[in-house]
């Protein structure tokens, strides 16, 4: 049989690096030199990676409550009975989730966006349920709700989204003859530009405890 021909080697070797470079962060070098290693490696350690991937993607469900990923609908952390539940921390991903969780600083509830505004990549507010946090942000025992989007351009204009929503929720609350949520945001300790999942847990911890009203 003939050699097959053309630089990039045999055709399913470059359907897996085409695979690979789909994930985010993994440029064209990083995925041809993971194709390689995955057909290089005994086939039961690159079949372990495919049935790790099949398990999760079984497995793994949004959290009815928090959207964060768990095998269990509510998650550990919404049915953990010791968290504030008057506290709720909104969090753009669930590795933001983990950051913050790591510091031990808060021990109330999440509800993670799964995205953010980027009028650049074409994220619009859709992307962001906002519905279902009105409807998580209404619940009576709910007193506060911090939001803990990125201190970025992006982060912001999120923000500013999530309080509209947030507005919504206690101009019903009002209505009904309820108590306003008290709506926060982390305090600047953390970085301009910054992503919370790279920052250490002493940053986080501090800014938590710095929160400031999200509306002044």
């Amino acid at each position: 049989m003939a050699p097959e021909r053309g630089g990039g080697g045999p055709k399913s070797l470059q359907a897996l690096v085409e695979q690979l470079e789909r994930l985010p962060g993994i440029g064209p070098r990083s995925a041809t030199r993971l194709a390689h290693h995955l057909v290089r490696v005994p086939e039961a350690d690159a079949l372990m990676l495919a049935d790790a991937i099949r398990a999760a993607r079984a497995r793994i469900r949004p959290c009815s409550q928090c959207r964060a990923p768990s095998e269990s609908d509510p998650c550990a952390t919404c049915a953990d009975t010791a968290r504030d539940r008057s506290l709720l921390l909104i969090v753009e991903t669930p590795r933001d989730l983990y950051a913050v969780d790591a510091t031990g600083a808060y021990s109330g509830l999440y509800f993670v966006l799964g995205a953010r505004l980027s009028p650049l990549e074409g994220i619009d507010r859709s992307a962001l349920d906002l519905g279902a946090l009105e409807r998580r942000a209404a619940q009576d025992d709910v007193a506060e709700v911090c939001i803990g989007t990125n201190p970025d351009l992006e982060g912001d204009g999120t923000a500013l989204a999530l309080l509209e929503a947030l507005e919504r929720v206690n101009a019903a609350r009002r209505e009904h003859g309820g108590a306003p949520v008290r709506v926060t945001r982390l305090a600047r300790g953390l970085p301009t530009g910054g992503q919370i999942e790279y920052q250490s847990a002493s940053a986080i911890a501090d800014a938590f405890e710095g929160r400031r009203s999200a509306e002044s």
